[in-house]
């Protein structure tokens, strides 16, 4: 997933991130994008598309927004969690997660 880290600057009482999940593997994946705060609990978030199915070699991007919540300064993981396709057992969950500090300005 890029970018792995980064720090956003928000006149607004929420911010956006864009990310990029990336499929290394020859075979096609599915993927959530989840947003959590810095100790990996999970926080309130629209992320679109909240899931998605990514081609061989290949990536696709999501936004993520999130409220400030009244603080000036929030720090968020934002992950892509690997997902079953259905009928597959598998019992293994991939999760790559990047680090986003964003500051509210006024």
């Amino acid at each position: 997933m890029t970018p792995m880290r980064g720090e956003i600057s928000s006149f607004e009482e929420e911010f956006t991130v864009r990310v990029f999940p990336y499929n290394p593997y020859p075979h096609s994946i599915r993927v959530a994008i989840k947003a959590y705060d810095q100790d990996f609990r999970p926080i309130e978030a629209d992320v679109m598309p909240p899931e998605m199915v990514i081609g061989s070699m290949s990536s696709r991007s999501a936004i993520v927004s999130v409220g400030f919540k009244n603080k000036k300064v929030r720090r968020i993981r934002i992950c892509t969690e690997s997902v079953p396709f259905p009928g597959l057992h598998t019992s293994i969950k991939a999760q790559i997660c990047g680090r986003f500090i964003a500051h509210r300005i006024n």
